[in-house]
């Protein structure tokens, strides 16, 4: 449903200090949890926008508020976007670089942030052309399992209102700035984490019979850990098992009593998931009493999957159309990442959706969370646009396809 003027043009007119937001916002990165500043930050500007009901320590540091329709009573919409840096050093040279050592905006979180002040503005502009209310959500902790997002749910973030539907999205490295990409059912991976302790028996690396090498049995359990997508997962669901440390010993002689493996598994079925946490450790015990040491398995659940709502993905598709044009709306590639909004997409019927800012001709081409992680502000203006464009469709009455 399009509104009485394009949005687009709006977000043109606001976009040099939704620029001016998020280079302050990357010059001063704060880590999980610790967004004290940045969610100070949000709320001052949700105040001096005149939105209501600004709440905040939300889930920790989260931010909430409120944008009325003048429309009359209706729906309530939650829009979402994660304000937590990494702990990388930056390598940009640029003059919005961090100025905090080992702290950096690397996946643009930054960049979710201000686009959301930035759609924040177009909507209280706009309020006389939608009835319901918009929910704005800023949550900590991204990039830290088990995150924010079950944090401020907890602390009510979906009621009072009720909320009946969500929206997000994720800035993309991998695509053009323009773009906005969209996928129907899954979203993400489930993404969870194992911390394996296997306990041998030291002894000198030269009479290697009289010990129980835990490096040797380290290395078999990483084989095997293999076989359970190789010969123990269906062919057309996509998992991926990966060992990503493997800490054992430190003496070029000495074997030694422990080792310590620790790494990742991304699956996109609950189905499939509930079994790696069923197997994973089952495998990993019986390789190391087979070779006769112990295994102590953690298996620790992170966030699940993200599913995209039909009904929500098509409202937000049109709103793209109308916004960039059909050319340059494309369905999104179904990767195994992991996204906590996923949690928020559980809950309630919602859409979470890419937007590219990738520009080669600038050298804006490295990956999230990569040091030198830029991206293009220009793309950021198809994001906001079409953000507030879904919000109002669907608080006007639109159902998708």
């Amino acid at each position: 449903m399009a509104t009485t003027a394009p949005i687009r043009s709006d977000v043109d007119e606001i976009l040099p200090g939704v620029i001016a937001d998020r280079r302050h916002l990357h010059q001063h990165p704060e880590l999980a949890f610790e967004e004290h500043e940045t969610a100070k930050f949000v709320a001052e500007r949700l105040r001096q926008l005149g939105v209501e009901d600004i709440r905040t320590g939300v889930g920790g540091t989260g931010v909430t508020g409120l944008i009325h329709g003048r429309k009359g009573p209706g729906k309530v919409v939650l829009l979402r976007a994660d304000m937590d840096a990494l702990p990388i050093q930056e390598e940009n040279e640029v003059d919005y670089a961090s100025t905090v050592p080992g702290k950096m905006h690397a996946c643009g979180h930054d960049a979710h942030t201000a686009m959301l002040l930035g759609t924040a503005r177009v909507l209280m502009q706009r309020r006389e052309e939608f009835a319901g209310t918009v929910k704005l959500l800023f949550q900590p902790a991204e990039e830290v399992p088990p995150g924010g997002a079950i944090a401020m749910i907890r602390d009510g973030a979906l009621e009072d209102p009720h909320v009946d539907a969500v929206l997000g999205l994720h800035v993309a490295a991998d695509m053009p700035a323009g773009q906005i990409g969209v996928r129907e059912g899954p979203g993400s991976a489930g993404s969870d984490r194992f911390r394996v302790t296997i306990q041998g028996k030291g002894g000198h690396a030269a009479r290697p019979q009289s010990a129980i090498d835990p490096v040797v049995i380290a290395a078999q359990i990483v084989l095997a850990l293999q076989t359970l997508v190789s010969r123990e997962t269906d062919p057309m669901q996509a998992a991926v098992v990966s060992t990503t440390a493997i800490l054992a010993g430190e003496a070029f002689n000495v074997i030694p009593d422990t080792a310590e493996l620790r790494g990742t598994v991304r699956t996109l079925s609950p189905e499939v998931r509930a079994r790696m946490q069923e197997r994973l450790p089952a495998l990993v015990e019986g390789v190391a009493r087979a070779m006769g040491a112990e295994a102590q398995v953690e298996y620790i659940l992170g966030y699940p999957g993200i599913v995209n709502d039909p009904a929500m993905v098509a409202i937000v598709r049109q709103a793209a159309i109308e916004v960039a044009g059909e050319e340059n709306v494309v369905v999104n590639e179904l990767g195994m990442g992991g996204e906590d909004f996923a949690y928020f997409s559980l809950e309630r019927p919602g859409c979470f959706f890419r937007v590219g800012t990738r520009n080669e001709a600038r050298g804006i081409v490295w990956g999230h969370h990569h040091p030198r992680f830029d991206v293009e502000e220009e793309g950021m203006v198809n994001g906001m646009a079409t953000m507030a464009q879904a919000a109002i469709a669907y608080l006007n009455g639109a159902r998708g396809a």
